[in-house]
């Protein structure tokens, strides 16, 4: 199977004085051509770091190593110039908050029409027509008055949909999906998922799904990844994640869901929060909150290794033991 992007040692850094600190640290991931990629952890773990950096659209302060290849070609080398011409027509991005992704002061139909003039070649009135036909292919029944509207105008859900009709305009090989389902109620988060679903089917184009949500993950995605503290510490596909998580974390994300807590009368909880890029622990970064900590994890970060044919995980807990002796000699 074709891979439509190829990632590899992916590192992330963001200057704060005269410092530099690693918000993504050596992330490496592959999505294949029709493919659905999960990538889970709690707010603060860099995944929208991560997708900003897939995306190169982070701020000046912020600095870009490894590899990023789309369709095969290696697009860190690309000027700002040839990233405007690739953003939209190749691969697209759906944003957390449409509010502030929106321009307040254009219309719908403005700021819809301005990628495929853009990257299509479209007339206006050619451009109008379009932008209707995919209001409309997302679910908005009165396609023809949101074209005038203000994004300010619309309920969170609609302005999520437009979102996304923006993100497919030009049929994107890759499209990423950062929380796309945050602020919104239970009932419109099921819709805009059977919609992301419905119009990946349809085009034929793979997904990074980003979310907190495992839930989410179940029913979107074919593979997952686990990220904490600005590293992969687990990856597999999604049954075997959900069945068998190995990382202690993954565990307690699982654990801490509602659906796990039936006939309990409180939820699990991980102990602690996300440490910032600036007070990373020596050792292993979940150590602190880690109900398995072992003397290593407080000295040394463990690779991601590979357990088994399904799954990659990055603990001491499945480290052979020689490695682990010798670690601590």
């Amino acid at each position: 199977m074709t891979n439509v992007l190829e990632v590899s040692g992916l590192t992330t850094t963001f200057a704060k004085n005269e410092k530099a600190f690693k918000v993504v640290d050596d992330l490496s991931l592959y999505v294949a051509k029709g493919e659905a990629l999960g990538i889970v952890g709690e707010s603060g773990c860099g995944k929208s770091v991560a997708s900003l950096s897939m995306m190169r659209l982070l701020g000046k302060n912020g600095k870009i190593e490894g590899s990023i290849q789309l369709n095969g070609k290696e697009i860190l080398a690309y000027s700002e110039k040839e990233m405007q011409k690739l953003r939209g027509k190749e691969m697209a991005m759906i944003f957390q908050e449409p509010m502030t992704s929106l321009n307040p002061v254009l219309t719908v139909g403005k700021q819809m029409s301005e990628g495929l003039e853009k990257h299509e070649g479209m007339k206006r009135v050619q451009a109008k027509d379009t932008v209707i036909e995919l209001l409309t292919q997302v679910g908005i029944s009165r396609a023809s008055e949101i074209y005038h509207e203000y994004p300010h105008r619309l309920s969170g859900g609609m302005r999520q949909r437009v979102m996304i009709a923006m993100a497919i305009a030009c049929s994107p090989k890759l499209l990423i999906a950062d929380e796309p389902t945050t602020a919104l109620d239970v009932t419109i988060q099921a819709q805009i998922l059977d919609l992301i679903q419905k119009v990946r089917r349809e085009m034929g184009m793979s997904l990074i799904m980003i979310t907190h949500d495992l839930g989410v993950v179940a029913e979107t995605c074919d593979r997952v990844m686990v990220m904490y503290a600005g590293q992969v510490i687990e990856t597999a596909d999604v049954r075997s994640l959900l069945r068998n998580p190995k990382h202690p974390y993954t565990i307690g994300l699982i654990q801490s869901s509602p659906h796990k807590a039936k006939g309990q009368k409180r939820l699990n909880s991980i102990a602690g929060s996300v440490p910032s890029p600036d007070e990373y622990p020596k050792g292993c970064r979940f150590a602190p909150r880690c109900d398995k900590v072992m003397p290593v994890c407080l000295e040394h970060n463990p690779q991601l290794i590979e357990v088994d044919q399904k799954s990659q995980c990055r603990c001491w807990l499945y480290q052979e033991n020689s490695e682990r002796s010798a670690v601590n000699v």
